[in-house]
Parts: C-alpha cells; sequence; structure tokens
C-alpha cells in the first residue's frame, strides 16, 4: 500500500452505516469529525471499533477516518468494526483467516421484526378479555 493510497471498507449493522477509510499513518481515528472517545464515550464501543486492529495488530499502522450514519451507538459501533475489517483485508488478504476466524467478517443480519396489524408491537397482543 502506498502512502497515498485510500482504502475503503463497507460496514453495516441493523440500520446503521459505516464508510471507512483507511490510509497509512500513526493509528489516529476520526469518527463524523470527532477522535473515538467522544463519538463513543462507552468503553465497549470504543473496544468494538478497535477489535479487529488489535486482532491483526495493525493498530499502529494505518489511520481511520470513518463516516457513520444510522441507527444508535451499539448498532454504529458494529458497523465499523465490520468496516474496518473488510478494509484491512484489501490491504492484506493473509489477515482474513484470522479475523474470519474471530467472527469479525460475519455481517451481523439480525433487524428489527416489523408491527403487524392487529398487534401492540411486532409480537405483543391486546389483553385477551374471555368474558
Amino acid at each position: 500500500m502506498s502512502d497515498k493510497e485510500i482504502i475503503w471498507g463497507t460496514g453495516r449493522r441493523k440500520t446503521s452505516v459505516a464508510r471507512v477509510r483507511l490510509l497509512n499513518g500513526s493509528g489516529k481515528i476520526v469518527i463524523n469529525g470527532k477522535t473515538m472517545e467522544e463519538y463513543f464515550p462507552v468503553r465497549n464501543h470504543q473496544n468494538s471499533v478497535m477489535a479487529a486492529q488489535n486482532v491483526t495488530g495493525t493498530a499502529d499502522k494505518y489511520d481511520l477516518l470513518i463516516n457513520v450514519s444510522g441507527g444508535g451507538l451499539t448498532g454504529q459501533s458494529g458497523a465499523v468494526l465490520l468496516g474496518v475489517a473488510r478494509a484491512l483485508c484489501k490491504v492484506d488478504t493473509a489477515l482474513e483467516e484470522k479475523l474470519r476466524s474471530h467472527g469479525l467478517l460475519t455481517r451481523d443480519s439480525r433487524m428489527k421484526e416489523r408491527k403487524k396489524y392487529g398487534r401492540r408491537k411486532a409480537r405483543k397482543s391486546f389483553q385477551f378479555s374471555k368474558r
């Protein structure tokens, strides 16, 4: 990977979409114009964002510029995780086996179930009265 080359990775989870740009650098992470600690104040979400880099040992090799939209913080951190993992696979195909064995390249397909007619929510029904 050359100095000016940008590698793209797209990640999705629930209704969140993350577009990740991977550049050669020192490990700086910018999410929607903020630092990772500002955007994801919860430690769990920060660990999720860093998981792919920690597994492959590339935390201080690449800068990440991330745009993420939709959903909540948990969905967004999951989308960023998948986007980073996919971008790392494009950089070095040898990392794919390690990422896949940790389950970081699997798209989490769980979505919110839609509300059905005749019900309060997706599954909850109105109170049943026998008499």
